[in-house]
């Protein structure tokens, strides 16, 4: 099995993950602390982006689940449907497993803002040390989760 190599681009305040394809595969969302005063926040983030200040984590966001059914133009047959519930239900179960085997008791679960067939997933990710904002530190930290959610074919 190749692994993927990942890459992030910073977009704004987030950075994009991008696989080895060079196709988006999530988001990181840094978690910046307390911002205050918060009318002020792009600006002092820009400037922790600036100084490479150190974070704790941040929340990744990956798709979760392509329901294939949600189309305007959709054709289909029972069976076809059964098909596609089911294997909906398959890919809730593993991130049940992976969410419970990992210890994330907190996420969140949202239509994806680019595919209304789609939902994603956010979930927190503590680093094992204070890292800085940059963007080869926080992939390598970010990484081995990344990995494993490829391995179990949730990415």
């Amino acid at each position: 099995m190749v692994l993927l190599l990942w890459k992030l681009d910073l977009d704004e305040e987030y950075f994009r993950i991008y696989d080895s394809n060079k196709l988006i595969a999530g988001y990181f969302d840094p978690d910046y602390g307390d911002i205050y005063p918060k009318e002020n926040s792009e600006e002092i983030i820009s400037q922790m982006l600036e100084n490479h200040d150190k974070i704790t984590g941040g929340f990744i966001m990956v798709p979760m689940v392509k329901f294939g059914l949600f189309d305007t133009d959709l054709e289909t047959d029972v069976n076809t449907v059964e098909t596609q519930v089911n294997s909906v239900l398959d890919r809730l179960k593993r991130w049940k497993e992976f969410l419970s085997k990992q210890k994330l008791k907190i996420h969140f679960v949202r239509i994806s803002h680019t595919d209304q067939d789609m939902l994603t997933i956010t979930f927190p990710i503590k680093f094992s040390k204070l890292i800085p904002l940059d963007k080869k530190e926080i992939v390598i930290e970010i990484a081995p989760t990344l990995d494993l959610l490829q391995k179990l074919n949730l990415l």
